[in-house]
């Protein structure tokens, strides 16, 4: 094998010194090394989570993979579950250890989504999470300014949080919960969350669902809930400079920027410590209130559905 190949953990890894994508200022190789490196700190992430990865192949365009390829070796764990959209089974891998990591590198795979739920626990969520989104790229700070606000809502019913930055554009804050509330009352409790923080500063944050509602602030997104998705800490994203999602204390949060944190820079800061896991406090109840007023607010996705099918009548009515 030439320099561009080696063997690691049983994984041949190929074509190393191919462009990882244009933008990313980083190889294949780069993509290999940060996430060995980092094995021990992404792994506890993955680990039993149904896993969607975004890969990016050559002179293609990114994207989202969920069943596992036909090729996938037999030592890569893997587990069934019904697609309701696409109304198929559909075989997720778990990432349970580091040879599985490696694995997916090779196959460049950049961002690693896990689910809310564990393999063994399809009716219970493990975080309840929001996802801030704010309107634009060099916004951060107006996400991290809702951030404290969804922070002050969790600190009013006593819940405590752990933040990192998307590794995008926005903010994600984890509330780990415990197994006694079921996926929907874990979702009418980020709804209510959302509601509250929304309340809080309406000039800053908004729950609009439809983007062309939302009138520049930032996007309080509640509907990351059960078998959904979110991209694991320290996963790199597919974005120039290849940033990685991040952990922070909350008082760092107003001191960073999203590029901070990158292939290249991450696995350093982070070489003595696991940041989230430190940070993330132990599972607690959700608030019986807090469910009960998140139950009187509509989903966001399915009041936008309807929503946009009335303002398409509308449209048809007024030509």
């Amino acid at each position: 094998m030439g320099g561009n190949d080696e063997v690691r953990d049983g994984v041949s890894l190929t074509n190393l010194d191919q462009p990882m994508f244009d933008g990313a200022d980083a190889t294949k190789r780069d993509l290999v090394e940060y996430l060995d490196a980092i094995h021990g700190r992404i792994i506890p992430e993955l680990r039993d989570r149904p896993l969607s990865v975004i890969r990016v192949l050559r002179g293609q365009a990114p994207f989202m993979q969920k069943n596992v390829p036909k090729y996938t070796p037999p030592w890569v764990r893997t587990v069934p579950l019904w697609a309701e959209t696409s109304k198929r089974e559909v075989s997720y891998a778990l990432c349970n250890d580091r040879r599985t990591l490696l694995w997916f590198a090779n196959q460049r795979a950049v961002e690693y989504h896990p689910t809310l739920i564990r393999a063994d626990r399809w009716d219970r969520a493990t975080h309840l999470v929001l996802d801030l989104d704010p309107p634009s790229d060099n916004s951060f700070p107006l996400a991290v300014r809702a951030a404290h606000l969804v922070h002050q809502v969790l600190a009013d019913v006593g819940l405590l949080s752990a933040v990192k930055t998307s590794g995008a554009k926005g903010v994600h804050v984890f509330v780990p919960i415990d197994s006694q509330a079921t996926i929907d009352e874990v979702a009418a409790a980020t709804r209510a969350i959302a509601a509250r923080a929304e309340r809080l500063d309406p000039a800053l944050a908004t729950t609009a669902y439809i983007r062309e509602d939302r009138g520049g602030k930032v996007f309080l997104d509640s509907t990351r809930v059960g078998g959904a998705t979110v991209v694991a800490a320290y996963s790199p994203r597919v974005r120039p400079g290849v940033p990685v999602s991040f952990p922070l204390s909350w008082d760092e949060l107003d001191r960073v920027s999203p590029t901070d944190f990158t292939l290249h820079t991450a696995a350093r800061l982070i070489a003595d410590g696991d940041p989230w896991a430190n940070q993330m406090p132990d599972p607690q109840q959700l608030d019986a209130h807090l469910i009960e007023e998140g139950r009187a607010i509509p989903v966001a996705r399915v009041q936008a559905m309807h929503e946009g099918k009335r303002r398409a009548r509308a449209r048809r009515i007024g030509e």
